[in-house]
């Protein structure tokens, strides 16, 4: 059986020239970065602005678990499959980080026969984009160094400054660390600390931004600090923001590639879901709406962190109004919820089943909240018994949601007709009438209820003192009436990863509440999720290599 990156390395790539021709673009609007990767102009969006907008499809996931989901791969092999039934998609992805490919998962850009290539350099360094993030953030850094430096003239108080350096790489060791050692030549010690880069807010503002003078904008109201006064200090007052703004004006053009059956493909952004927004640019999802007659995207994780934050936070500043929802799931995933170890998950157990598939039933119900037609697509496997198929099959038609089973990793598009074809049907026969489901004017704490009780299924929240504080701090600067991003674990719907299928009666700790003013929304931390990562154990870099003839091994 061929590895991921062994199909991706015997497929028969198109030109991207090829590949933006077949979508109406000209020579003059995309920038090549070698023969199978090129970014798109700002004149894209100028001929086409006017253009009507293609039907939006959100794929979304249960809750995250060992099994693996394949949400990555369904997208990619749905984009695929609706090219086999006659209809033009395009396809609209996150890029993936330096840090999961080197730690846990080797590789992000779907899997099997349902991939978006050049898998390698997508995976590795692609365009820049993660590099210049990492640059912008750290300049904004050293300007606050160095503005303390020489003098202070903008009062800011060592002791309140909430701007971190960022790295995109899992690194633990730099979760906490103190700057400034050495002697006076060195600047004034303080302590600081690392994000991972896709937790950035640079990152989030970037895949939030309409054009460069916006991301120009957000970024100047970054807030680094507080002076002596307890004011807000910002990456404008420290005269910056047009820098950082030089620093991003490639990184903020789409990136297009394609799938192994040369569908397009525009991957751009990568904030995580359960510490940031987990979606793909605006910019990319918009020009692909002009683009193709069907768009595909995802959100991070599961339903309950990306798909919330794409409705309650993406659309609501880009004015998307989804067509469609797609729920992926597997029948090992939903027996992993129920109970079974990871070793046990290929025998058939219709009881552990039935445990696990209220996971599925609680994330449609959410999903339904939002107005927007839902349907189940289950990413099949061979372990899967008829009886189990059949379970599942009889349980969506008592949720009244359709269910199609999907193939595309093994088959590619062709293993997903059924989903495509369910699809479209779906689309052509439900209007969507979709809206967020919290008002962004209520008080903070009224919107973190509205999810905790609404999507989570939880009973309350409970707050921290630090929390408590940073929200009347936030109050009182007039930032509140903002949405929410909460950061929580991708495992379980509650704040506890061990709660797994569909918990009820608990309450969410929030430890922790910050202002992403540039962003344009407030995050709320959760039980003990990390803005940086550590590695695992056996990290994928390990498996990871390259032989003296330039191939790579060991990315999936």
């Amino acid at each position: 059986m061929l590895t991921d990156i062994e199909i991706a390395q015997q497929c028969s790539m198109l030109p991207i020239t090829k590949i933006a021709e077949e979508i109406g673009l000209t020579a003059e609007e995309i920038e090549l970065y070698g023969k199978y990767k090129a970014k798109l102009t700002e004149d894209v969006w100028e001929r086409l602005k006017d253009k009507k907008d293609g039907k939006l499809v959100l794929v979304t996931a249960i809750n995250p678990t060992p099994a693996g989901e394949g949400k990555t791969t369904t997208t990619v092999g749905l984009g695929q499959a609706m090219k086999k039934i006659g209809k033009k998609a395009i396809i609209a992805l996150r890029e993936p980080s330096l840090g999961p490919v080197m730690g846990v998962k080797g590789g992000a850009a779907g899997g099997g026969y349902a991939q978006v290539v050049p898998m390698e350099d997508i995976n590795l360094h692609f365009t820049g984009d993660m590099h210049a993030i990492t640059t912008a953030n750290n300049l904004l850094s050293a300007a606050i160094d160095n503005h303390i430096h020489q003098g202070n003239s903008l009062g800011i108080d060592l002791r309140q400054i909430v701007w971190k350096r960022a790295l995109d790489m899992n690194d633990r060791a730099l979760r906490e660390v103190v700057v400034g050692l050495g002697g006076k030549v060195n600047g004034f010690p303080r302590e600081d600390g690392f994000v991972i880069t896709v937790a950035s807010e640079i990152m989030a503002i970037l895949c939030l931004s309409s054009d460069l003078m916006d991301l120009k904008e957000r970024l100047g109201r970054i807030i680094i600090g507080y002076n002596y006064s307890g004011q807000p200090v910002t990456a404008k007052d420290l005269n910056v923001d047009g820098a950082m703004t030089l620093l991003l004006k490639d990184a903020i053009k789409p990136n297009l590639v394609q799938t192994l059956e040369n569908t397009p493909c525009l991957m751009h952004g990568g904030p995580f879901a359960n510490i940031a927004h987990g979606c793909n640019s605006i910019m990319a999802t918009k020009l692909a709406l002009k683009l193709g007659d069907y768009v595909i995207t995802e959100a991070g994780f599961g339903a309950d962190l990306g798909a919330e934050k794409f409705l309650d936070i993406k659309c609501r500043y880009a004015g998307l109004k989804p067509d469609a929802i797609v729920l992926v799931a597997t029948i090992r995933a939903l027996k992993y919820n129920g109970g079974l170890k990871k070793d046990q998950l290929k025998e058939e157990d219709l009881e552990a089943l039935e445990k696990g598939f209220v996971n599925v039933e609680k994330h449609v119900e959410n999903l339904r909240k939002f107005n927007v037609p839902v349907m189940v697509t289950i990413n099949h496997f061979d372990t899967d018994s008829d009886k189990e198929v059949e379970y599942v099959r009889n349980q969506c038609l008592k949720l009244n949601v359709e269910v199609a089973f999907s193939q595309v990793f093994s088959k590619g598009g062709e293993g997903g007709r059924e989903l495509a074809e369910k699809l479209v049907k779906l689309i052509d026969s439900t209007t969507s009438d979709f809206k967020p489901i919290y008002d962004e004017k209520l008080p903070i704490k009224e919107k973190i209820d509205v999810i905790t009780r609404e999507i989570y299924g939880g009973k309350g929240v409970v707050y921290t003192q630090a929390a408590e504080k940073s929200i009347k701090k936030i109050e009182e600067m007039g930032l509140d009436r903002l949405p929410i991003c909460m950061a929580k674990t991708q495992y379980s719907l509650s704040d506890n990863p061990a709660l797994l299928g569909r918990p009820q009666g608990f309450d969410i700790t929030v430890r922790e509440v910050r202002i992403s003013a540039g962003a344009g929304f407030i995050v709320a931390i959760t039980g003990e999720i990390m803005t940086m990562p550590g590695l695992p154990k056996v990290p994928a870099a390990e498996r990871i290599d390259i032989d003296d003839s330039g191939k790579i091994v060991g990315l999936f």
